[in-house]
């Protein structure tokens, strides 16, 4: 029997791309650069499966393409505001994704960064490396703690929650979200958290700040100018969901203008060309999307994916189907 015809667009961890060798007939992007939209639509015509990554943007061009044999695309990520939905869900291309196995990772790396930008960490080792340090004193790079304080979380979902649990019993802090829907109180009890109804409620009590709530059109630029006056001066703004989701340039302003105290970034708009007036601020924490980069995460993001295309390729929905 002959076996589906797979392209992989990045390079994944080398225990996935060996069981995807002995199921599939499988083309790895050897480069590990992203793939054109020209590359994609031409890959629709000759791969049964595409397993993309939240870097390549595959916008309604690619799916312009004449009875396409690419029948699922396997996202390896849990966000796909990078895939044109509706024009997928039209050229018939199923789409899946690869939630709950990164949502601890990114609950850490969204810990780690409240606490580098509250205690200045990057400062400190910036100065420690250039050989600019001259020894303990009592002023020096004085920071903020974060024990009990309130921290703010957008968009209650599985790494949301993870987060809140790790805040809450770790640095006994105050837990506020806001979500688009209702969050049941068995969930919200469990961190002792508090829903309110609008984002401004949560950016005039929050001392930090963090997003997890989805990247597309309907949250782009969700934290923007009017968001950052609403933000106590002394808040810390911390993203780990999507770039798109904050205003660069309001964002910018606001480190001028000392609206905000702090800002921790795992994610950019326009990745990897991050905009060049952010490395300017010393109290800026930039991280390059390390979210889900450890070795246990990788490998079972690409196993995830495996399971949902080995689902369709069986006949069955994929576990993960976003589209």
């Amino acid at each position: 029997m002959t076996k589906p015809k797979i392209l992989v667009s990045r390079r994944w961890p080398e225990a996935v791309e060996t069981a995807m060798v002995e199921k599939y007939d499988v083309t790895f992007n050897i480069k590990d650069k992203p793939l054109s939209t020209n590359e994609f639509k031409d890959a629709l015509s000759i791969y049964d499966a595409i397993l993309p990554t939240v870097t390549d943007k595959i916008s309604s061009e690619v799916f312009r393409v004449k009875n396409p044999k690419t029948k699922i695309f396997g996202n390896y990520g849990v966000g796909f505001s990078h895939i044109d939905i509706p024009a997928a869900k039209a050229a018939g291309i199923t789409v899946s994704n690869t939630p709950d196995v990164l949502s601890d990772c990114t609950a850490d790396i969204t810990l780690t960064l409240m606490l580098m930008a509250a205690r200045r960490a990057g400062e400190g080792e910036r100065e420690v490396r250039s050989g600019n340090w001259e020894g303990w004193r009592p002023r020096h790079l004085i920071g903020t703690r974060i024990t009990g304080k309130t921290l703010g979380i957008i968009g209650f979902g599985r790494i949301g929650r993870e987060v809140a649990k790790r805040a809450h019993f770790g640095f006994g802090m105050k837990i506020v979200v806001q979500n688009r829907s209702k969050i049941g109180n068995d969930i919200l009890i469990r961190t002792n958290a508090h829903q309110v109804d609008n984002i401004d409620e949560l950016l005039e009590t929050s001392d930090f700040i963090s997003l997890h709530c989805p990247g597309g059109d309907d949250n782009h630029h969700l934290i923007s100018t009017k968001q950052f006056k609403k933000m106590k001066n002394s808040a810390i703004l911390i993203n780990t969901a999507r770039g798109e989701v904050v205003d660069d340039n309001a964002l910018i302003l606001a480190l001028k203008s000392k609206e905000i105290s702090a800002v921790g970034l795992d994610v950019f708009n326009n990745e990897p060309n991050i905009n060049p007036e952010l490395m300017k601020f010393e109290n800026a924490i930039l991280l390059p999307h390390l979210g889900s980069a450890t070795q246990e995460t990788r490998e079972a993001m690409g196993f995830r994916v495996l399971d949902n295309i080995a689902d369709f390729f069986e006949g069955k929905v994929p576990r993960d189907k976003v589209a």
